[in-house]
């Protein structure tokens, strides 16, 4: 399998370099450094998110973890055999230590969290170069579902295709040149769950369909 260093040590982006650097002054017993992915690289199911949150994965450094948007992602994981657990914090209010993932990946497009979580399409052209390594680096891989139009956005960046020949829509589905499967889904962000843009049945149904195409 090829071999892939996921960027903890990454100080490319001084914006966001900086930014972490100031929560760890902060509060010190954060995380607050580049998010590592988490899952086996040998999975056929990668999910892409757009970036830490500051509060999440920032604070315990595990993507979806800590925040709303995983109160949706791990129990869908779960649901369908992806998952151990549908809880992903521990009784420490930190990573769950036991839990696992079965067959599943999960990574995001920026792995700093950037100022008012918006990063600058600099910063996710920087930050491209990890992502594609680390499709590189899954020879089992089959099914990416991207979490977001930016994920969305950020995957076709790594493939070098233009978006405008994709469309981003949810659940819609885009094969890809090397014969993945790229799924979309609208963000599990709070902000979508509590405008009802996206419901955790609408979200399921995502998840439901790479079951059936793994299966």
């Amino acid at each position: 399998m090829p071999s892939f260093h996921d960027p903890q040590d990454c100080i490319a982006c001084p914006r966001l370099a900086g930014h972490l650097a100031a929560i760890r002054r902060r509060d010190p017993h954060w995380h607050a450094l580049p998010v590592p992915a988490f899952g086996p690289l040998g999975a056929e199911l990668l999910v892409v998110g757009l970036g830490p949150g500051e509060k999440g994965a920032n604070r315990t450094g595990r993507p979806f973890t800590g925040d709303v948007a995983g109160e949706l992602l791990y129990p869908a994981l779960h649901r369908f055999g992806f998952a151990s657990a549908a809880e992903p914090l521990g009784p420490d209010g930190l990573a769950n230590p036991a839990m696992h993932l079965s067959n599943c990946r999960i990574t995001n497009a920026v792995r700093c969290l950037p100022p008012a979580n918006k990063p600058t399409t600099a910063e996710i052209r920087q930050c491209n170069g990890h992502l594609r390594a680390e499709l590189a680096a899954m020879p089992r891989l089959k099914v990416i579902v991207a979490l977001g139009a930016i994920a969305h956005q950020a995957l076709l960046w790594s493939y070098d295709l233009k978006p405008r020949h994709y469309a981003f829509g949810h659940n819609a589905s885009h094969a890809l040149p090397d014969g993945r499967l790229l799924v979309d889904s609208y963000h599990c962000s709070g902000y979508n769950w509590r405008t009802g843009r996206l419901s955790r049945e609408s979200f399921e149904a995502v998840f439901a369909g790479v079951r059936a195409r793994l299966e």
